[in-house]
């Protein structure tokens, strides 16, 4: 056994009386002689000091001790069981750079100097002096050392003596090798006359037990009276261990006397009251348990019961709400084991009904007759199907619709086109059975009419598909919407539940003067959340508060099972009300993605209805039929798919390219085939043109009076009148008069239809501009070679270009240049703005026109030029005067003006003849210097200013002519 350190550890004796006195002193003076520890509480007598040193089983039982200690940092390190010191034990751990690491002061723990440590020195000085004066006059420890080491090894050498099988843990006698190596056999065998030395041999082996015997028993006591001091303090303390186990067995027994008391008085009655409310509780939950399990049982005739009505989702919601049942309240019932999975196989058997239920609806939905009725069918199945389909997380419902829609579109047409056709007489069906064979034996106004109900059909077929597919996403918004409330409500409850468990730690289980808080205080005085926990807490922690009439509490029910199901009540557009509840499954970001598609589906019936009606057209225009068509029945044509394209722009909001593109190729075709055809009808109308003036009729006025105020129309045709107008010779132009030839009115007209079909189709603008730049290019280049280059000489057989050919075709020239200005203006505002580039060509028009016009007023100049030529080349100065040289001059003068005075302006007329005055003074100016005849006064001079003064005369009588500047004083200058 282990000896205190107050025992001795060897036997009191005479030589050693002043080792034990210097212990005494030693204990004395650190540490006294301490008693087994007081684990036993004393008797109660009354006195308040002996309670306080009484045991306590509320303080004792916390007090920590060093046996709580499990191990410490030395005791690792130092592990006896290592075969060496692990010298990496943090680093390999914590890496290498664990050691090398500078490891940063504390902030927590104050420098430590030797300043810290004087106090301590003071107080040690003295007893380190002490120590060294009963140190210098005890026996030194060494020679108790000496003595205690000899005394051992004198004992371990006796026992050595011992044979070793003695000292086995496994010794036993029992064993026949360990009894025949203790007692050999053969000292006991009396054969062979040796009994005598076995009889010595036994009595040897008898002493040398004894020995061994001796020897351990002297170890014994040996042993015994180093623990002597001990043994004795340990029967001393037996008396006080067993004073303090009567006191505490009085403490304890009246402890219990009280507590017996306190448990009849104060807890027996409160505790059957709380046993009978738990068995009255446990009575309710079985009997709500057996209402449960009986709803249940009734789940699946109620699912049927509502899937003969049609309502997946109040079957949907009674399903989820079995389901959760059944794993929280109702988990472990036998009679329920097969039940979940039936409910399952209902699950599923409800998804494919939803989708063949809405594939019948959209069916139904679009088949229905094409009126002009775009309600909503059975909006509130719809609405229903949609958020069963929704819960079921069934997605992707909204291609079913889109499949239905690209049939119905294909129905639409056939249909149309077999109504039509079995109203016209002309068509047999029995002999042509192709529809497409039937549909293209129509004239025009038929089949105009047909795609006319095409596109009508079309609109109230996108209407109805629009006003379906909002429904869906309205819906598909209310779930959207009611996820955005839930997780506000969530982040709330959150907020508050924080709070009341606030309050409820403040509320617990505080005691007044030995009764609960709720005996301490009024009942007004507590805030009502503290006063309901109370009261709940005080019928029993593990309780579940319910009244006398929790049978029929709805928290006792179903519905308290299915909390989290909460429902709330939304208004859909059409003004139906339907319930949402809160397990949808669906994440907001698949909510938003499926409101898109829906979206992108309305916006594929648009692009649907547009391919089939290109499908309709491209079949239609296969044998070159729209070609043909004439200007007013092609912008017929494109105005009724110019809005129809508007129409299912302003439906779906968005453009569909496919029956804009075939109307753009249709509508490049037409401009093609319009500008030859005029263009051929202009070349035919020049080649036959003889250049003379022609008669406008009345009509062409007309037509020229439209053109007001920038603005070109053409007008409409009046009804025929008794009295028919009669043409005019000029044609009226904003107050000029224009002679004309009968080719260039007829091009005003076919200028004005170019300007009008850019109205009437303005997506072929920018064509019709550059071929009607084309068609002026042309007649401006034509003209010149037929005037100019005297091409109608041989194409119409003129026998020659006459001076008023050349002045007429000038003044049709300038006609059109007229209307140039007018013809940019009206182009330029139906052009974008980055298109204005192309209304270069018409300058370039204008210029060349310009520059025809004055190739043509140069050609005048130069006839009569060649004429003074030939005239004056032959003057010579003699009587009679006026001269027959200036006579005929005069007379071709006087023909000139005669030609060209009623078709050109009077102040072209005058500029003309400025220019033909300076060309006859140039040849004028030339004879007279070779004839030597100056201006001298002399008879030469003479007649020759007679002459001149007949050439004037002449001249100015002329019409327009008589105020014109001719400067005849210029024949006489001399060169310098």
């Amino acid at each position: 056994m282990a000896s205190s350190h107050s025992s001795s550890p060897v036997p009191q004796s005479n030589s050693s009386d002043a080792f034990f006195k210097k212990e005494m002193d030693a204990t004395k003076h650190f540490r006294p002689v301490q008693s087994l520890p007081d684990v036993c509480p004393k008797e109660p007598t009354g006195d308040a000091s002996n309670l306080c040193d009484s045991p306590s089983l509320v303080v004792d039982q916390h007090r920590r001790t060093i046996y709580h200690s499990k191990v410490n940092l030395p005791a690792a390190l130092n592990d006896p069981r290592l075969a060496k010191r692990e010298s990496d034990f943090f680093t390999k751990t914590w890496g290498v750079d664990f050691v090398d690491t500078e490891v940063m002061p504390s902030f927590y723990l104050p420098q430590i100097t030797k300043e810290h440590f004087a106090l301590y020195q003071q107080e040690i000085t003295p007893r380190e002096k002490v120590h060294e004066r009963c140190k210098n006059t005890c026996t030194p420890k060494d020679t108790f050392d000496r003595t205690l080491l000899h005394t051992h090894d004198k004992s371990r050498t006796d026992l050595e003596q011992v044979p070793k099988i003695f000292m086995k843990p496994d010794f036993a006698l029992e064993d026949s090798l360990t009894f025949n190596a203790v007692l050999p056999w053969s000292h006991f065998s009396t054969a062979g006359g040796k009994g005598n030395r076995d009889a010595a041999s036994s009595k040897l082996l008898q002493e040398k037990l004894s020995h061994y015997l001796d020897i351990v028993e002297v170890n014994i006591a040996h042993q015994i009276s180093l623990r002597s001091e001990a043994f004795f303090h340990a029967m001393t303390s037996q008396h006080e261990l067993q004073d303090y186990l009567r006191k505490t067995s009085q403490a304890v027994k009246l402890l219990r006397e009280k507590i017996s008391k306190i448990d009849k008085v104060m807890c027996e009655g409160s505790l059957r009251v709380l046993r009978l409310s738990l068995t009255r509780n446990n009575c309710i939950k079985a009997y709500n348990k057996l209402k449960l399990m009986a709803t249940v049982h009734q789940t699946q005739p109620t699912v049927q019961l509502l899937l003969s009505t049609s309502e997946f989702v109040g079957a949907l919601d009674l399903i989820a709400t079995t389901q959760e049942v059944l794993q929280q309240e109702l988990q472990g019932i036998h009679s329920f084991r097969h039940l979940g999975s039936q409910l399952c196989e209902l699950e599923k058997l409800i998804d494919k009904m939803m989708i063949a239920e809405f594939s019948t609806y959209a069916r139904n939905d679009l088949n229905r007759p094409l009126e002009d009725d775009c309600q909503i069918l059975e909006e509130e199945r719809l609405i229903s199907l949609v958020f069963g389909l929704l819960k079921q997380r069934k997605i992707n419902f909204y291609e079913i619709y889109g499949d239905e829609m690209i049939i119905t579109a294909k129905n639409i047409i056939k249909q149309c086109v077999v109504n039509t056709v079995s109203q016209i007489e002309e068509i047999d069906t029995e002999v042509v059975v192709k529809l497409a064979d039937q549909m293209r034996m129509m004239n025009f106004p038929q089949w105009f009419d047909l795609l006319e109900n095409i596109f009508s059909k079309f609109t109230i077929f996108l209407k109805r598909i629009k006003a379906t597919l909002n429904t869906i996403r309205s819906v598909v918004f209310l779930v959207l919407d009611k996820n955005q409330k839930n997780r506000d409500l969530e982040d709330t409850l959150q907020k508050n539940s924080a709070k009341d468990s606030m309050v409820d730690t403040e509320v617990a289980y505080l005691t007044h003067e030995g009764m609960f808080i709720s005996d301490a205080f009024s009942e007004g005085d507590l805030p009502p959340v503290a006063a309901d926990t109370t009261s709940q807490r005080n019928i029993s922690p593990n309780s579940e508060p319910c009244s006398s009439d929790s049978v029929s509490e709805p928290e006792c029910t179903t519905d308290s099972s299915s909390s989290k199901e909460q429902t709330s009540s939304s208004v859909t557009p059409g003004g139906v009300e339907m319930m949402i509840g809160d397990d949808m499954k669906l994440t907001d970001l698949e909510l938003v993605r499926l409101a898109n598609n829906i979206q992108e589906l309305l916006y594929s019936a648009s692009d649907i209805c547009h391919d089939r009606s290109v499908k309709f057209l491209m079949a239609r225009a296969k044998d070159g039929f729209l070609e043909k068509l004439n200007s007013n029945e092609f912008v017929a044509l494109s105005r009724l798919m110019e809005g129809f394209i508007l129409d299912t722009e302003q439906i779906c909001g968005r453009k569909s390219m496919s029956l804009r593109g075939a109307l753009q190729s249709q509508a490049n075709r037409f401009v093609n085939r319009f500008h030859e055809e005029r263009k051929t009808k202009l070349s035919l109308l020049l080649d036959n043109e003889r250049w003379k003036q022609a008669e406008v009729p009345a009509e062409f006025q007309d037509l020229v009076d439209s053109v007001s105020d920038g603005r070109i129309s053409l007008p409409e045709k009046k009804p025929a009148v008794t009295e028919e107008r009669k043409p005019t010779e000029f044609l009226i132009v904003e107050g000029q008069k224009y002679a004309t030839v009968g080719t260039v009115l007829l091009l005003i007209r076919i200028i004005l239809e170019y300007c009008q079909c850019v109205d009437n189709i303005p997506s072929i603008t920018t064509d019709i501009l550059t071929r009607l730049s084309d068609l002026l290019k042309y007649f401006n280049s034509r003209s010149c070679q037929l005037v100019l280059g005297a091409g109608a000489l041989q194409v119409v057989g003129l026998k020659t270009i006459t001076t008023k050919n050349l002045a007429l075709s000038s003044r049709c020239l300038q006609l059109i240049v007229h209307y140039i200005p007018i013809i940019r203006a009206h182009f330029e505002a139906r052009l974008q703005p980055k298109q204005f580039s192309m209304l270069r060509h018409f300058d370039h028009i204008t210029k060349d026109y310009h520059d025809h016009i004055a190739e043509i007023s140069a050609k005048l100049v130069a006839i009569m030029d060649s004429l003074f030529d030939k005239l004056l080349s032959k003057y010579e100065v003699k009587a009679p005067v006026p001269s027959a040289c200036f006579r005929n001059i005069c007379k071709q003068m006087a023909k000139m003006h005669e030609a060209i005075y009623d078709l050109l302006p009077e102040e072209q007329t005058q500029m003309l003849f400025l220019r033909i005055n300076a060309s006859y003074k140039l040849h004028l100016k030339r004879q007279l210097a070779h004839l030597n005849v100056v201006n001298d006064g002399g008879p030469l001079n003479g007649l020759v200013t007679s002459d001149v003064a007949f050439y004037t005369g002449n001249l100015r009588a002329l019409k327009g002519l008589n105020n014109l500047d001719l400067n005849m004083a210029e024949i006489w200058e001399q060169k310098r």
